[in-house]
C-alpha cells in the first residue's frame, strides 16, 4: 500500500503531497509553532490549497506530517500493527488536506469516519507491509 495507491482510490491521482515522517520532539515543536498546542501529536495536515483560488496548482495537497514515535506507541496500546497505525493515520492527514474535518461539528466528524472506513476497507484488499517506509512512493 502506498500513498499513491489513496491518492488513486480518491480520484486524486494527479495530486501531490509531501509526506514526512519525524519524532516526538519535532512534531511537538511543529504542533506549538503552528497551531499553537502544546504536546506531541500523530498526525498534522497542512493543506496548501486557497479556497478562493481552487485552479491554482490544485494537484499541490500540502504536507502530511507523522510522528512514528506517538504512530508506535498507539499502535501497541490499541493492538494493532504499525503498519495499520500508520495507515489509519495516513488517511486521516490526507483527508485533511481535501478539507474533511473532524473538529467543527458531528455531521463533518461522522463525514470523515465514514470516508477514512472507506478507505481502510478499500485498502484492505492489499497486503499491508510490516515496515511504513514501504508505503511510500516518491514523487
Amino acid at each position: 500500500m502506498t500513498a499513491r495507491e489513496l491518492l488513486n482510490a480518491l480520484d486524486k491521482a494527479e495530486a501531490e503531497l509531501s509526506l514526512v515522517i519525524t519524532d516526538d520532539e519535532q512534531i511537538t515543536e511543529i504542533n506549538r509553532q503552528y497551531l499553537n498546542r502544546s504536546g506531541p501529536t500523530n498526525v498534522i495536515a497542512f493543506p496548501m490549497g486557497d479556497p478562493e483560488f481552487p485552479e491554482v496548482q490544485p494537484e499541490l495537497l500540502g504536507d502530511v506530517i507523522i510522528s512514528l514515535q506517538t504512530a508506535e506507541k498507539e499502535a501497541v496500546e490499541a493492538q494493532y500493527t504499525m503498519a495499520e497505525r500508520f495507515t489509519e493515520l495516513l488517511i486521516h492527514g490526507i483527508l485533511h488536506l481535501l478539507g474533511y474535518d473532524h473538529e467543527t461539528n458531528e455531521a463533518d466528524a461522522r463525514q470523515m469516519a465514514e470516508k477514512s472506513r472507506a478507505l481502510t476497507d478499500h485498502l484492505e484488499k492489499t497486503n499491508l507491509p510490516e515496515n511504513p517506509e514501504q508505503m511510500i512512493t516518491p514523487a
